[in-house]
């Protein structure tokens, strides 16, 4: 950090608010989390994340102490109102090409504890509980002031705000901001239980597509269990959640004698919503996660959604705060996550109305149709994958027929090294990288250090064997001889050959200021 302005200031201290001061600290900034909750949520939220969203966590810092709390899950089965299964379609349980497994189910509160516990030992990040924020002030020098928990008034001058309050959003209200609302407004009750023993259960998720009440089953971690079932219109809630009902709701996978002996950790009914702010920031203020959007859970990406915007925005915000990118980078993040996190919400909406809907007269066609096309196999593993790639604009090169790899996320292998299998993003750094099948010409990587870029030659690299394809198989089946890549991995550019690798120095060049030299990565 330099003198001239103060700290980043967070609202929120969720998986969000506290992956972003991990990004942040990791590039030298200073935050400051102001969280109005005295004690961390104990409470069972977020289940899944993917391979994508687990690669974020390393960058973040944490994935490798937080996969001991995770599993592989190994797919979904779409099952009828009569407990049959209707069709299944699998999803590998090895690594994909982000270098984890393509799903994995969580419980948050283990997240959670995860990250408070690594934010505790960065002295950049200050966590500050029981504070109340009571207003924000925009623009280009913002101001938060607040009740800490004494109750005493306090302020802040920031160089930075990012919202991570969640859907009540006291940020994005203190802004005025509002939301498009795609009229999705749904009540399920949701249940998470923690058995005496496993149950006799398929450890994927079970999607029971049922008119009579649709609803969602998935093993989550050792002995704990989620259901979410659909509340019908008028449904008295009281009785609904009476033990009564609850064991008739859980019937198919539990006895009346194994819930007795198990924990019921949470019952509630929620209300799932589809909206997304109409605008993302205000000045140097940011909202993320669930501040900036909302999207029911049929596609288990919230969490991840969250996750991808502090990737997106930390990275941005510390070039601009460190003089490396004028203040025009950080109008790249709401042009390219807000399209991102809305098509996701779409998706989402699309695949709930698929699975989910039976209410209407065309239910049992929409049924039928969905596990016709759930046996035609391109379809099948497309399913459950929502992440889109980036579209053209400042930060990423016109896709096309030869430059299909831009705006995609570069692929992640094991790498050998004299210190033992290392994942590549660990030897990429923290900036950007120039990836090449082969080596670079002398006054070419010479220019490359000046400019503070990594650079890896792909084709000499001992990947670990894999079935997913290595980064040379990628860049050659791609018709690519280099890639320039974002610090979130992300492919900006792409060159044919080896002549072309200047073109993409001149797009680094024409994104950052030049005067930047000997960057440590």
């Amino acid at each position: 950090m330099t003198a001239q302005h103060g700290p980043v200031v967070i609202v929120g201290a969720g998986p969000i608010g506290l992956a972003c001061a991990l990004l942040l600290a990791k590039r030298g900034v200073a935050t400051v989390i102001l969280e109005r909750h005295r004690e961390p949520y104990p409470l069972p939220r977020a289940v899944h994340l993917d391979d994508e969203v687990f690669r974020i966590l390393q960058a973040v810092g944490v994935a490798e102490k937080f996969a001991p709390f995770t599993r592989a899950m190994p797919g979904m089965r779409l099952i009828n109102g009569r407990r049959r299964v209707m069709t299944e379609f699998t999803r590998s349980t090895e690594d994909g090409p982000n270098g984890y497994p393509l799903g994995s189910m969580f419980d948050q509160p283990d997240l959670e504890r995860v990250l408070l516990d690594e934010a505790a030992a960065v002295d950049l990040i200050d966590l500050r509980r029981g504070c109340q924020v009571t207003d924000v002030a925009g623009g280009a020098r913002p101001a938060v002031r607040y009740l800490n928990n004494s109750g005493v008034v306090k302020t802040i001058d920031a160089a930075a705000v990012i919202g991570c309050d969640g859907a009540s959003g006291a940020v994005r209200d203190q802004l005025g901001i509002t939301m498009r609302d795609f009229n999705f407004d749904e009540q399920w009750l949701v249940i998470d239980v923690l058995t005496p023993a496993p149950l006799n259960v398929w450890g994927g998720v079970h999607q029971i597509c049922d008119p009579d009440r649709a609803a969602t089953f998935m093993p989550v971690t050792g002995n704990r269990y989620r259901w979410e079932f659909r509340v019908h219109d008028g449904e008295d809630l009281d009785a609904l959640q009476s033990e009564q009902t609850l064991q008739k709701l859980l019937s198919p996978w539990m006895t009346p004698s194994e819930l007795t002996d198990s924990q019921i950790m949470r019952q509630a009914v929620y209300t799932f919503r589809a909206r997304v702010a109409h605008t993302w920031r205000n000045g140097r203020v940011f909202l993320a996660g669930d501040s900036a959007h909302q999207t029911p859970p049929f596609v288990g990406q919230g969490l991840g959604s969250g996750l991808r915007d502090a990737f997106n925005l930390t990275w941005k915000l510390a070039d601009v705060l460190d003089g490396s990118a004028s203040e025009s980078l950080l109008d790249t993040y709401e042009s390219e996550r807000k399209p991102h996190a809305t098509r996701i919400v779409l998706t989402a909406l699309a695949v709930g109305w698929a699975l989910t809907g039976g209410q209407d007269r065309l239910a049992s066609v929409r049924r039928a149709a969905v596990t016709a096309l759930c046996h035609v196999p391109r379809i099948a593993h497309a399913l459950p994958d929502a992440s889109p790639s980036l579209r053209r604009g400042p930060l990423v090169q016109r896709r096309g027929m030869l430059s299909r790899l831009n705006g995609t996320l570069f692929p992640q292998p094991w790498v050998r090294t004299p210190d033992g299998a290392r994942r590549l993003d660990d030897l990429l750094g923290l900036r950007y990288a120039l990836i090449s099948r082969g080596p670079l010409r002398n006054d070419t990587a010479n220019r490359l250090a000046r400019m503070g870029l990594t650079h890896i030659d792909v084709d000499a690299l001992a990947c670990v064997p894999s079935t997913n394809p290595s980064p040379s198989e990628v860049m050659r089946a791609h018709h690519s001889h280099a890639v320039l890549l974002r610090p979130d991995r992300v492919v900006m550019a792409s060159a044919r050959t080896e002549a072309d690798v200047e073109q993409l120095l001149s797009v680094y060049r024409r994104s950052h200021r030049t005067h930047v030299t000997n960057v440590a990565v």
